[in-house]
């Protein structure tokens, strides 16, 4: 294929899977990860079984020298960038009169301007190529309320909206902009829910089965597909019904 896709939060969970799928279909994968080695050279390691190449990039996608830093390193490995999904994010509940300020601050750090920052990045690339297609993981948090989730949810409805702006802004130069928003996703986070509450949250989903990461991975690499290069600024739920 001959094409590169660069996945941030991509060591485990759902951008483990997103790489993972992205590798099964021809893409080199340029890997970011935050903090766990031992993690990213797993992933590393399985996504390069797939016959393609994988390389991994550890930096803060909120800091942008570290940002900057990264793409610098991604163009001199690889000819093109023709994928950005902008999945590296944090969740930190908590009721509204129990927010802390330095929760709050990583938050809208990591999930606002970690994306802003990546999409910079790599459309400055993407312009000069004429082609590209970002995709934004967003939440069903964006659009339903979810007690404790103020800040989360504040988060993933700014990734809606800019993922209509830049989506407006990048069509003249051939790049599409979109975003996926995840309902219950049976990832750490919720096997980490008590089993009481967690059957709480399955009772609230119609098709009663929460979703894999791999259900993510499916979307995303539907929405990168020659079927959808037509579509631009979207945000495609994929919540098991839990929003109607």
């Amino acid at each position: 294929m001959g094409k590169t896709a660069v996945v941030t939060g991509g060591s485990r969970g759902i951008g483990k899977a997103i790489a993972l799928k992205l590798a099964q279909e021809g893409y080199d994968i340029a890997l970011n990860y935050a903090n766990n080695d031992a993690a990213a050279e797993a992933a590393k390691a399985e996504i390069a079984a797939t016959g393609v190449r994988c390389e991994i990039y550890k930096a803060d996608t909120s800091d942008m020298m570290q940002v900057k830093a990264m793409f610098k390193d991604i163009k001199k490995s690889f000819e093109t960038i023709d994928v950005l999904v902008n999945n590296a994010g944090v969740v930190d509940d908590a009721y509204l009169l129990m927010i802390r300020q330095e929760s709050l601050e990583r938050s809208l750090a990591i999930n606002i301007k970690g994306y802003i920052n990546c999409a910079q990045a790599a459309s400055l690339k993407m312009c000069s190529q004429k082609s590209g297609k970002i995709i934004n993981v967003s939440s069903v948090s964006s659009i339903l309320a979810v007690p404790g989730q103020s800040v989360y949810s504040a988060t993933k409805g700014a990734v809606n909206s800019m993922t209509q702006t830049m989506a407006k802004e990048l069509a003249p130069y051939g790049i599409q902009v979109n975003a996926v928003a995840p309902g219950f996703i049976g990832t750490d986070m919720i096997k980490s829910i008590p089993g009481d509450l967690a059957e709480k949250y399955l009772d609230s989903v119609p098709m009663k089965r929460f979703g894999t990461a791999e259900d993510v991975a499916n979307c995303v690499a539907s929405l990168l597909s020659e079927s959808f290069n037509y579509m631009t600024g979207q945000v495609i739920v994929l919540d098991g019904g839990l929003s109607l």
